[in-house]
């Protein structure tokens, strides 16, 4: 059984023989497999993105993971926790709803195991995470109109992988958006990882918010232990989440159409919506100043950090970068698409990056 790996704490002690003779720490072992690799993504000191010393500044590099984005976390935990509870077996069909990241992380975890994987999308999937997961073996299932009663997506993906349980022998089902491994995942994870490398100096945690996994996990860890670090669920302008109004939304990974039944149950400390033109800034800014190339959701959650700088002085926090900015070149990074789909021209977004000063509403709770 491949379990998470535990963070470990190295005393002089427990160096070694490597360690004692070079002075430089060892390597870890090899991992069993690929599914191994799974979590101890790289926490990154920002110094330059803020241009504000007052504030320390640190980002959670997900698409570290082998599937390149934190959905590599509950995919394989769902699957992890179904196949232990009998679930699923050799036997069994997965069938999911995705916008591209948690179908590519159940793209690989079910290629490993040798199930069948079908991944429901609508239009807005990105081609190269369609690529991805039909490498891995994936049947795409693409939903082409959106749900009659509501004008959404992912309503009218849900009710497609509801005919399909409906129609496929021995289907399942993981639900990432009522799966509550799907936060444990996080809770186990993501943030003790972040809480042990700042060695509990954690003031603020900026999460995308889209079935809210990554953010109520990390906020019932924290609570759990007792801390003060507050959680700052940031949302899309145009997501129903959090009492928010429908719209347009042309960033995948933020917001959402319907209120899951995670998201129902969450409570964050702080809610803040960002505009897709936010997340393109906040991107760009942040692989000019730090060369990081992230994808969309987390430049919003750098902008809705900027946006606080002022009262965040003296603070440490944490924004978590959920995917990579590979998915989101004919994008986000495309001054052509953010011409064409946002109305920014290309000297308005230069002007913009280099004086960015995002506009955003924070969410009375």
């Amino acid at each position: 059984m491949i379990l998470f790996k535990e963070n470990r704490t190295v005393t002089h002690s427990s160096l070694s023989p490597i360690e004692t003779l070079t002075g430089l720490p060892s390597v870890k072992g090899p991992a069993e497999n690929v599914l191994g690799t799974i979590g101890d993504t790289p926490l990154i000191r920002l110094k330059r993105y803020l241009q504000d010393a007052s504030v320390e500044l640190h980002a959670k590099v997900e698409y570290a993971n082998p599937g390149s984005s934190a959905k590599d976390r509950p995919a394989f935990y769902m699957l992890r926790k179904a196949i232990e509870k009998g679930d699923v077996t050799a036997s069994s069909t997965i069938v999911e709803s995705s916008s591209g990241n948690m179908g590519i992380g159940l793209a690989q975890a079910c290629c490993y195991y040798g199930l069948p994987f079908i991944c429901v999308v609508d239009p807005r999937a990105q081609e190269h995470n369609l690529a991805i997961m039909r490498a891995y073996g994936t049947r795409i299932e693409l939903v082409k109109q959106p749900d009659a009663d509501t004008g959404d997506f992912l309503v009218a993906r849900v009710n497609r992988v509801r005919q399909l349980l409906q129609s496929i022998p021995n289907a399942y089902w993981p639900d990432q958006y009522a799966n509550r491994a799907n936060p444990t995942s996080h809770a186990r994870g993501t943030i003790r990882e972040i809480f042990s490398a700042l060695d509990g100096r954690l003031d603020y945690l900026f999460v995308a918010t889209s079935s809210t996994g990554t953010a109520s996990g990390c906020q019932h860890f924290l609570k759990e232990i007792g801390s003060s670090a507050k959680v700052v669920a940031v949302d899309a302008a145009g997501s129903v989440l959090f009492g928010g109004l429908p719209g347009e939304r042309l960033i995948p990974g933020m917001g959402a159409g319907r209120v899951s039944e995670l998201a129902a149950a969450a409570k964050f400390d702080e809610v803040t919506r960002v505009t897709d033109l936010d997340c393109v800034v906040g991107c760009r800014k942040l692989v000019q100043r730090e060369a990081i190339l992230a994808g969309g959701s987390a430049g919003g959650v750098l902008a809705a950090i900027e946006q606080r700088v002022d009262a965040l002085a003296g603070s440490t926090c944490v924004a978590i970068l959920h995917d990579s900015g590979r998915s989101y070149l004919d994008t986000v990074y495309s001054d052509s698409w953010v011409e064409a789909t946002l109305g920014c021209a290309p000297e308005n977004l230069a002007s913009l990056i280099a004086g960015y000063k995002p506009e955003m509403v924070s969410v009375a709770w």
